[in-house]
């Protein structure tokens, strides 16, 4: 997927062997779920989307100044300048923390000033905090080029605040990032089994925007698909209506026939959101519990739409608590997902439904970075040891890091050699103290594992 049409460009800028194309990767690798890298025109550049808190950027990896060829030095200057005039919106100004600020930096600084264009410097291959410290000194300071920032592209270390940094320059000069709701069709599946409101709610959503607006260059469609604008931002509905032909349930397996579950599948596979409607006013059943589990495992992320409530007699205050408690305790399989009690016939609550939609996709780009996740495990650790599992010794917990997004995807390492070590009620324990610490409504969350590599002696 391509963001780049609308996304500001942030061009990274510096001599050879600086660690630009490595602080390039870093970026993107922590992205990896999403973006892919995009070769440029020509061999020197490499240009990728970088998807950081929900909201994207464009980086382009440029080729290095080669200071020891001065035949050659002219025309990458050159080059270098037409990149950063023409094509971005801030620079990343790549320098050597090791080696300190060289001539030829000062040479390529004079250039990248005159272009007016917002700037950070990044002193790379700070690996260790002594190198830190001295990037602070007086002598990074000397051509008023703001406060350099600190990092090493190689560890990862200080990657997360250069993101942060970067977006905060682009909001300032008024090119914000832009969310990835509003530059791209958030695809919408709606599934349920027969008889639910399916069709009606879609209807409902239809025929609440506008317009509905015609097919667009870029976008992917299905035949069956329906394209609506509201608010500005497209939404992408998935026709399954084939959905509707399911077979009942068999009661001598308790599972569903096969005839449609490979079309929800697909449907959900389609989505960046799911919509799963049940009829309120019935008893959910085992079809509903097994559509449930099935998009649990497929990692959807789901919003749950409790349809039919205008058929429920006698409501109280309190009597949405109960039904939602009691879709709770039959799906708990699906306790991540909000819930949207809704009378599809007459509109009631669909006109709000965007903005849970809205919510719940951006909640799937959730993302921690390295101070976050070490800041949260070691609350965890005190809140509750760690559980143990199988072998002898208590498990131990050595490092807790983010690994993706599309959904949120997390790294556990032990420091036993078995992966059992650790009680799988543990992860859940995570799982929710991350909900209930961060924006993760509506979307699944994924935690690995890894233990301690054996070593063997020979």
């Amino acid at each position: 997927m391509k963001y780049s049409d609308k996304a500001p460009k942030i061009v990274i800028v510096g001599r050879t062997n600086v660690g630009k194309s490595t602080l390039f990767n870093r970026l993107v690798e922590e992205q990896k779920s999403l973006v892919s890298a995009i070769p440029g025109t020509t061999r020197d550049r490499l240009e990728a989307d970088c998807i950081w808190r929900a909201q994207v950027i464009r980086l382009v990896d440029t080729g290095g100044l080669d200071v020891n060829r001065q035949d050659e030095i002219e025309k990458n200057i050159e080059l270098q300048a037409k990149i950063a005039i023409k094509e971005a919106d801030l620079l990343l100004f790549v320098v050597d923390a090791q080696s300190g600020l060289q001539p030829e930096d000062r040479e390529l600084a004079k250039l990248l000033q005159k272009t007016n264009k917002p700037l950070i410097v990044v002193a790379n291959k700070a690996d260790n905090t002594k190198l830190r410290a001295s990037v602070q000194e007086p002598e990074w300071y000397k051509w008023s080029l703001g406060t350099p920032l600190a990092l090493s592209a190689k560890r990862g270390v200080g990657a997360g605040d250069l993101l942060d940094v970067i977006f905060e320059k682009l909001t300032e000069a008024g090119t914000p990032p832009v969310e990835i709701s509003e530059i791209t069709s958030t695809r919408v599946a709606v599934i349920g089994k027969p008889n639910v409101g399916k069709s009606t709610l879609l209807n409902s959503m239809l025929g609440e925007q506008r317009f509905i607006s015609a097919d667009k260059d870029h976008t992917t469609r299905e035949p069956n698909d329906t394209m609506i604008n509201v608010g500005g931002k497209d939404y992408t509905l998935i026709d399954t209506a084939g959905i509707r032909k399911m077979a009942r349930v068999r009661a001598s397996e308790g599972k569903l026939e096969t005839s449609g579950v490979d079309r929800t599948l697909r449907a959900v596979k389609k989505a960046d959101v799911v919509l799963f409607v049940i009829d309120i006013s019935k008893e959910i059943k085992t079809q509903d519990k097994f559509l449930g589990g099935e998009l649990a495992e497929a990692g959807a992320s789901v919003i749950i739409i409790a349809n039919k409530w205008d058929k429920i007699p006698g409501k109280e205050t309190g009597t949405i608590n109960e039904y939602e408690d009691y879709i709770r305790a039959l799906m708990p399989m699906l306790s991540y997902c909000p819930i949207v009690f809704t009378d599809a016939v007459s509109g009631k609550r669909v006109s709000g439904l965007f903005e849970v939609i809205d919510k719940v996709f951006a909640s799937r780009f959730t993302q921690l970075d390295g101070n976050e996740t070490r800041k949260f495990i070691s609350q965890a650790i005190l809140k509750h040891k760690p559980s143990k599992g199988r072998g002898i010794s208590h498990p131990k917990i050595k490092y807790f890091v983010q690994t993706g997004i599309n959904p949120p995807t997390f790294k556990l390492g032990l420091k036993q050699s078995r992966k059992d070590a650790l009680n799988i009620s543990y992860i859940r324990f995570l799982k929710n103290i991350l909900r209930e610490a961060y924006d993760f409504e509506g979307t699944p969350i994924r935690i690995h594992v890894h233990a301690k590599k054996k070593t063997h002696t020979t």
